[in-house]
């Protein structure tokens, strides 16, 4: 082999190792971060719904969606409103820039001269509309008692209690601890106890009823409590829910009866959001 030949197979060889000791390129990298969808832009109306319920579905607080909306207290709604559930943007103006040989040029041009307006004839009165919830409309078919028990603690409740952020929070029933809140599983939004079927469910502080049915999914026959401004609970899965949309319930109270989750175990799902948001029941509910 001729000595060039030789200079050129030696300087392919080193570069070729060069190469292979350069540095890699990183490894991919899976994107671990789960989080519940965001809401659609808008939400049509279904008999049964509260607004309470709506912004509970979509992890949203129930005053902004009523500001988005123009709905003031006590948030009446009804079947076949369309509800925005996001900000509306501001519209963008741009004016067309006036240059300053057009601005000196501009002459006023006088207003058209309109004959004067006939008088109006007063519009029809509009049909009226069954309200989404209350009386006139109650909720999709879950099961309620003729009678419900008074306002008042059940001897059986949970006594032990915890104030934070102005609750006086409690247990809202008895059994072991299933299924514990986690922020990064969008299906773990609460805690699960497990007991027995037809167990006593108990409020978890005092509050008013704001929804009481069975129409939001995966919550089976459920119960939201609004406890004041900022904080409300939740207990889902009951076989039999014994308060109804605006009672006024005090802490302890039995509002339901724990039923079963697809036939499996007998299970309370509890929530508790702040301002729209689920955290953790854990850290206000009390120790031990």
């Amino acid at each position: 082999m001729k000595r060039w030949q030789r200079t050129v197979t030696l300087l392919l060889f080193l570069a070729t190792l060069l190469a292979a000791c350069g540095p890699h390129p990183p490894a991919p990298t899976a994107d671990r971060t789960v989080g519940a969808p965001p809401p659609p832009a808008h939400y049509t109306v279904r008999r049964g719904d509260t607004l309470y319920s709506i912004a509970w579905q979509y992890g949203l607080d129930h005053r902004q969606v009523a500001v988005w909306n123009g709905i003031g207290a006590p948030y009446t709604i009804y079947p076949g409103q369309r509800l925005a559930l996001r900000k509306a943007a501001a519209p963008a103006t741009r004016q067309p820039p006036v240059t300053a040989s057009r601005a000196q040029t501009a002459q006023p041009v006088p207003a058209p001269t309109k004959p004067a307006p006939a008088p109006a004839q007063p519009a029809p009165a509009p049909a009226p509309r069954v309200p989404a919830s209350g009386s006139a409309a109650p909720p999709v078919p879950a099961p309620a008692p003729a009678t419900r028990p008074a306002s008042r603690p059940d001897p059986a409740a949970p006594t032990s209690v915890r104030t934070v952020g102005g609750v006086a929070w409690r247990w809202p029933t008895r059994g072991r601890l299933y299924r514990t809140f986690s922020e990064e599983d969008p299906s773990r939004k609460g805690v699960d106890i497990v007991g027995s079927e037809g167990q006593p469910v108990f409020a978890a502080s005092a509050g008013k009823v704001v929804y009481s049915g069975n129409g939001l999914v995966g919550y089976g026959n459920l119960v939201i409590i609004k406890h004041n401004d900022t904080y409300l609970s939740a207990y889902g899965h009951n076989r039999e829910l014994l308060v109804g949309e605006g009672d006024d319930v005090v802490a302890g109270q039995l509002i339901a009866k724990m039923g079963r989750v697809d036939n499996d175990r007998a299970m309370l799902h509890f929530e508790i959001r702040r301002e729209g948001r689920p955290v953790d029941p854990l850290r206000l509910l009390p120790k031990g």
